[in-house]
């Protein structure tokens, strides 16, 4: 399925919503009461202000300057947009900064500075620089980027970098190594031909040379055609590439190439110029949205080739996002002095020796491969492999300690590498993975209240991005009055009207009765029902003609799984099923159940919850980690709740020895591992950080879930229901559209391991 452009309206309302833009300053200390504001303010703050004005590195103890990252633009090079001036570039550098964030836990301050001038622009920045641990430069043009990085540098004891310039060098740096690797070919050799002659191209062409590429083997071209020595129009930084040579356009040069690299526009490079490259040429079409040529022109240029580009839906993405947090990362964690050119081949060799390790299954799962390796189409890791942060954060760091920029060195990188593990925040990782892994083979999922704006805005962007098959069911004059109304766009959407679907309403009847004849279900009674649409749902994924299904946006939970259970029915290996949540975290996700079916289950049932709901999270490749919830712990009360949780422990244990559970024990100690081995340290979750918390009644789950979600203080996916036989599932009443575009991706996902 083709992947839709999103809808300018989305995206400005995207950007707008209920708080507009994309990022908030929230306190990371207590500030409840007189005594903590007198702490956090005055007269208390006095104390760490003196101890900072005795000794400036104290600023890295007692404020938030050592995960400070300032992202700043003068909004002269945005985007492709080009020119747009420092306001209009504001998105842009809140969304740095939400990167910066989620793949490594720094903190940002977007700055924008209204001047073209770089000695006003070095000024401003060096005059703020006391507040950040380090700068981030974004979209400043060139020439003017060189000499701003170039001074900031030179005269700032933090590190500095221009993500423009480096981070695709960097990125590009590691795929050369590979794909070099692949085709067995000699860094000292090869000729490299640069389309484009801008700061990215520039820093990858310094690069290059730094990583073997010899001087006379490369060549850059720009708007007026190669780079010479004859050519009186080079800037400073052009004149460090001018060869002397004959040719004068890129068709020329390019013959007999062995690596292109194109950081200028789309379409430029034709599929007849490729031919006449050496033989195994390498193509990085770096251009965004358009490549220089398309990845699959490229490949049908000839029959071993290696192509490279900047869209995420081609093998081999060079996306920054591989590296600039992660240097930032290990740079602040030495308390670097700079970010030096040790420190970027660094990252360099150490992303390119991520992509020839063993690709963990949880990076296969999310992009649904079997067994991706180093290879022809695999020569950079993927975006949402968890190890980046493991491994291009310690490289950084341990090359800043070794050329002497680091301030706070690393004593233990075993333990480092555990800080790493924790650091990332809530960063909807677990949503995102799924999000991957559900585009690659897109289900067909059918949506009971088809006639919602929710549910039909939720198809549209299901559909825009290539995540499901959406099929909705309801009136199709409402349905597509509703399409028309809100602009959605998606007219040849597929819409099903049971009642108006005699034959197929008539032939599902009969299958429904065959099911349930000796249950009391007359035929007469199963036709009545098959025109609900929870039942007709049901029946489509029962028989196949949906992958998946949701329903229960317009109808009481019990009402929308009613159909479910008696349609579809239970897993062979249970008798139970149960209502789970995914809850985003901190420190990733938790999977809470029974939160919806089971008012008061039996010790019997509790073990089938538990033992399903494992089963469930094991499908997406995530170890559960299960603690039994009750008032008690451990025996302490002996009432009919800590009874019933403690046998339900006992019982897994023998029958499931190799699930990681205990039990019963009060939701604090199973939320704090440090408490739990404090007081309990014979339990077996010590150590073993629980993500799995099973309640004792439906009460206690669905209470506590939306008290949770009801305060903002984390966001819940579902509730998913486990144990039924194929992926159906139940939203709450009143979901909003981004919880219905969640609960089908996970739907989608579910769909996907069953048929594997």
């Amino acid at each position: 399925m083709k992947k839709k452009k999103i809808r300018n309206q989305d995206i400005l309302e995207y950007h707008e919503g209920a708080r507009p833009g994309k990022i908030e300053v929230i306190p990371s200390k207590p500030s409840n009461s007189q005594r903590d504001l007198s702490i956090a303010y005055s007269p208390g703050v006095a104390l760490p202000c003196t101890e900072i004005a005795a000794d400036a590195t104290n600023a890295y103890k007692y404020t938030a300057k050592g995960n400070l990252v300032a992202v700043i633009s003068n909004g002269t090079a945005v985007l492709g947009l080009g020119d747009i001036g420092a306001l209009a570039s504001k998105p842009v550098m809140e969304g740095k900064g939400v990167l910066f964030k989620i793949f490594a836990d720094i903190d940002v301050f977007d700055i924008e500075l209204d001047t073209k001038d770089p000695e006003k622009f070095i000024e401003a920045v060096k005059i703020m620089s006391p507040t950040f641990g380090g700068i981030n430069l974004e979209d400043i043009s060139a020439p003017a980027c060189f000499e701003i990085e170039k001074r900031l540098r030179e005269e700032l004891n933090i590190p500095v970098m221009h993500d423009d310039q480096h981070g695709t060098a960097i990125i590009s740096g590691a795929a050369l190594l590979n794909a070099l690797d692949v085709f067995k070919k000699k860094i000292e050799r090869v000729k490299v031909v640069f389309n484009g002659a801008g700061a990215s191209a520039i820093s990858c062409a310094r690069l290059f040379k730094a990583l073997g590429v010899k001087e006379k083997n490369l060549f850059m071209v720009d708007s007026k055609g190669v780079i010479t020595t004859d050519r009186d129009d080079l800037t400073t930084e052009k004149r460090e590439f001018a060869v002397k040579t004959k040719h004068s356009t890129l068709q020329d040069i390019i013959k007999g190439a062995d690596v292109f690299v194109g950081l200028s526009r789309g379409n430029i490079l034709k599929k007849q110029m490729v031919q006449t490259m050496a033989k195994k040429p390498i193509v990085f079409a770096l251009a965004n949205p358009d490549p220089e040529i398309s990845y699959s022109e490229a490949k049908s240029a000839c029959k071993e080739i290696i192509v490279a580009t900047g869209r995420s839906d081609n093998p081999n993405q060079v996306n920054n996002v591989l590296g600039f947090p992660y240097i930032f990362r290990g740079a602040l964690d030495v308390r670097a002095t700079a970010i030096n050119e040790e420190m970027k081949l660094a990252a360099v060799k150490a992303i390119a020796r991520l992509a020839k390790e063993p690709v963990p299954e949880i990076v296969n799962i999310a992009y649904n491969q079997r067994s991706m390796a180093f290879g022809v189409d695999y020569i950079i890791p993927k975006p949402f492999d968890p190890r980046l942060i493991t491994t291009v954060a310690p490289a950084v760091a341990k090359a800043a300690m070794e050329s002497g920029v680091a301030q706070k060195p690393i004593k233990n990188w075993e333990e480092y590498k555990q800080v790493l593990y924790g650091r990332l925040g809530r960063d909807d990782k677990f949503i995102r993975l799924a999000l991957e892994k559900a585009k690659t083979k897109p289900q067909r999922i059918v949506f009971a209240d088809g006639d919602t704006y929710k549910v039909l805005k939720a198809a549209q962007i299901l559909i825009d991005e290539g995540i499901a098959i959406p099929v909705v069911l309801g009136p199709k004059k409402r349905i597509l009055k509703l399409i028309e109304d809100y602009q959605l766009g998606i007219e040849d959407i597929e819409i099903i009207d049971p009642v108006g679907e005699e034959d197929k309403v008539q032939d599902y009847a009969i299958k429904f009765w065959k099911q349930r004849q000796r249950k009391g279900l007359t035929l007469f009674e199963a036709k009545k029902q098959m025109k609900k649409r929870e039942y007709f749902a049901s029946m489509m994924v029962n028989q196949g003609e949906a992958e998946a299904m949701i329903s229960g946006l317009t109808v009481k939970y019990s009402v929308a799984v009613k159909p479910i259970l008696e349609v579809i029915g239970t897993e062979d290996y249970t008798n139970t099923i149960a209502g789970m949540y995914v809850l985003l975290t901190k420190n990733g996700p938790i999977f809470v159940a029974d939160t919806t079916i089971n008012e008061d289950p039996t010790v019997d049932e509790i073990v089938e919850i538990t033992s399903n709901t494992a089963r469930a999270i094991s499908r997406v490749n995530i170890t559960p980690k299960v603690a039994l919830l009750s008032y008690s712990n451990f025996g302490s009360h002996k009432g009919a709740i800590p009874k019933k949780m403690h046998k339900a422990v006992e019982i897994l244990r023998t029958k499931y020895p190799e699930l990681i559970v205990d039990g019963e024990m009060q939701a604090n100690f199973a939320l704090n591992n440090e408490l739990l081995e404090e007081v309990f340290p014979f339990s077996e979750l010590v150590g073993k950080k629980p993500n799995v918390f099973i309640f004792p009644d439906l009460a206690a789950g669905n209470i506590a879930y939306k008290m949770l979600q009801s305060f903002g203080a984390l966001e819940a996916i579902g509730p998913l229901l486990i144990g039924v036989k194929k992926s159906a599932h139940v939203v709450q009443i009143g979901s909003n559209v981004r919880e219905i575009v969640n609960a089908a991706t996970l739907a989608v996902v579910d769909a996907q391991t069953r048929k594997n």
